[in-house]
C-alpha cells in the first residue's frame, strides 16, 4: 500500500483545513474518501477546485497532471496562454 508522503500538497490541504475529518466537512464527503485518495496518492480532479477554493492549496499542486504548473509569479491566466 502506498500512502501520500507528509508534504503533498492533499496533506498541506488537510493541514490548512485543520484536520482530514474537517476537509471532509468542508466538501461534503466522508473522511474515509480522503483516506483513499491518499492510498492512491492523488485527489480526483473534480474535486481540486473545491479544495483549492477552500483551503488555498493550489489546484496546480494538487493535479499537475490535469491543471498544468502553476503559472509564473505575476502572469494572469490568461497571459500564461
Amino acid at each position: 500500500m502506498r500512502l501520500m508522503d507528509t508534504n503533498s500538497p492533499l496533506q498541506k490541504a488537510i493541514v490548512a483545513a485543520g484536520s482530514q475529518q474537517g476537509l471532509a466537512q468542508i466538501l461534503g464527503i466522508k473522511s474515509a474518501s480522503i483516506s483513499e485518495w491518499k492510498i492512491r496518492g492523488r485527489v480526483p480532479a473534480g474535486r481540486a477546485l473545491a479544495i483549492e477554493a477552500a483551503t488555498g492549496v493550489s489546484r496546480h499542486e494538487l493535479r499537475p497532471d490535469v491543471f498544468g504548473s502553476a503559472p509564473a509569479e505575476g502572469q494572469g491566466v490568461a497571459d500564461a496562454a
